[in-house]
């Protein structure tokens, strides 16, 4: 059965994700900052393993990479979910202590894990990473501007690396969110809002894109809740 890391599996998306790959039969290994809350997914969800990873550290990153190879031969599926708002306020308002953690978590920490487990899906011709940016990527509102340049770049970087790896069988996907009702809000520090899209939503649209034929990529999807009002600039 397939293998699939997901990042920032303890909540949230990716915690749904894991349980959805977990209800469809695959090999699940889940990884999170909190040792804690990731031994409790594990035992919980039954999941078949959980690193403690802090995807802003490149040096843990190698070190997951090995241990997984070690306990698993390597993975078929990397599932690039963990990302905060961290500070939902003005440009000019911004620190920039929150800058650089805005930009290293939600863009290059995903760089980091492609980087060091697209070779292993290159070896294998085979392999799909699915990214998971946001509708900022796409749109914009006021506050949101530093969040949604790193999420507008995880949709860039997901289009070149996939220029890159398909010639070796490997695809790349760039979920897309609009809001949703997972706890970003209160974690950013704003307003927690009750939206229609729920994490299962989201959970849904990745299993879709890594689970499609291997002659088939889906490039960019993009789930927006019924309730959500679209006004962006």
């Amino acid at each position: 059965m397939k293998r699939v890391l997901i990042t920032g599996a303890t909540n949230g998306y990716g915690l749904e994700t894991a349980k959805l790959f977990k209800e469809k039969g695959y090999t699940v290994i889940i990884a999170s900052r909190n040792p804690e809350k990731v031994s409790a997914c594990v035992e919980k969800y039954g999941f078949d393993k959980g690193y403690t990873l802090d995807v802003t550290d490149y040096d843990r990153w190698e070190e997951v990479r090995d241990e997984i190879v070690k306990d698993f031969g390597g993975i078929d599926i990397l599932v690039n979910n963990a990302g905060a708002g961290i500070s939902i306020v003005d440009t000019v308002d911004q620190t920039k202590e929150n800058i650089d953690k805005i930009i290293a978590l939600n863009l290059t920490s995903a760089i980091y894990g492609s980087k060091i487990f697209a070779p292993i899906m290159k070896e294998q011709k085979d392999g799909v990473i699915v990214n998971i940016s946001s509708i900022c990527a796409r749109h914009q509102w006021a506050a949101w501007t530093v969040y949604g340049c790193a999420k507008a770049g995880l949709l860039s970087f997901s289009k070149g690396l996939y220029a890159e790896l398909r010639p070796y069988g490997v695809r790349v996907s760039c979920v897309m969110p609009g809001q949703a009702s997972t706890g970003f809000q209160h974690n950013s520090g704003i307003g927690e809002v009750e939206e229609s899209l729920k994490a299962t939503d989201i959970a849904n649209a990745v299993y879709y894109c890594a689970s499609q034929p291997d002659k088939v990529v889906i490039e960019e999807v993009t789930v927006w809740g019924t309730s959500q009002d679209v006004q962006p600039l």
